[in-house]
């Protein structure tokens, strides 16, 4: 997934930002809320992870202005603020789940997933595609029983199919999904990428739409 970090403290946001990058998420990180507009304005983001007191303004707001312009990207809200009426204002505001500080990297993870399978309409992290099982959760997939190994670059693309079936999505969508890891993106680099997945998980398990992009596959 292609998630937008709103958070200023340093520590905390490198920690979160290597966290779901190393599970094969794609983070954009951001320390102002200036910079969040800027950024949901010209990528789309699968997930936001918004802290709510900001050098230059309450996170509160900023989803209150999200929700008001029609924007449904899912919200999870990181703070330190407990307070019960704290979590009900910013279920209130538009946020689809509350993480309060200090929290584990593990449970951040589970609530993200969470959070994109409700969105994708995948409520099961378990889906099968012809021969092929995958787990969204364990970020896992098993070809006739057999488990196979992606890369996280191979996965970020592959997870973004298994989350749209039936959707056709363009190359600059999927190059999105890898600009937050560190090698460049070449003029072929999906192509690489979904012929590499094909090898792994079958020639079908990815279905080119010539001139227009890709979609997810029948995987027999």
């Amino acid at each position: 997934m292609r998630v937008l970090l709103i958070e200023d403290d340093k520590d905390l946001g490198a920690d979160v930002r290597d966290h779901i990058q190393a599970e094969g998420h794609s983070p954009d990180w951001v320390t102002r809320l200036a910079d969040a507009r800027s950024s949901l304005a010209a990528v789309p983001y699968d997930l936001v992870l918004l802290d709510l007191m900001l050098p230059d303004g309450r996170g509160i707001a900023f989803l209150r202005e999200m929700r008001a312009r029609g924007d449904v990207t899912p919200v999870i809200i990181l703070t330190a603020l407990d307070q019960i009426s704290d979590r009900i204002a910013g279920l209130n505001a538009g946020a689809d789940d509350y993480l309060v500080k200090p929290f584990d990297l593990s449970e951040l993870s589970a609530r993200l997933n969470a959070v994109a399978r409700r969105y994708s309409g995948n409520p099961n992290p378990l889906v099968s595609i012809g021969e092929l099982e995958v787990d969204l959760a364990a970020r896992s997939v098993f070809r006739g029983g057999r488990p196979v190994s992606l890369t996280a670059r191979e996965w970020a693309l592959f997870e973004a199919f298994v989350q749209r079936p039936g959707q056709l999505l363009s190359k600059a969508q999927l190059e999105e999904r890898l600009y937050s890891f560190d090698s460049a993106i070449e003029s072929n680099t999906i192509e690489v990428h979904v012929s590499h997945i094909r090898k792994k998980l079958g020639p079908t398990a990815i279905e080119t739409v010539r001139g227009l992009g890709y979609r997810l596959g029948t995987g027999r």
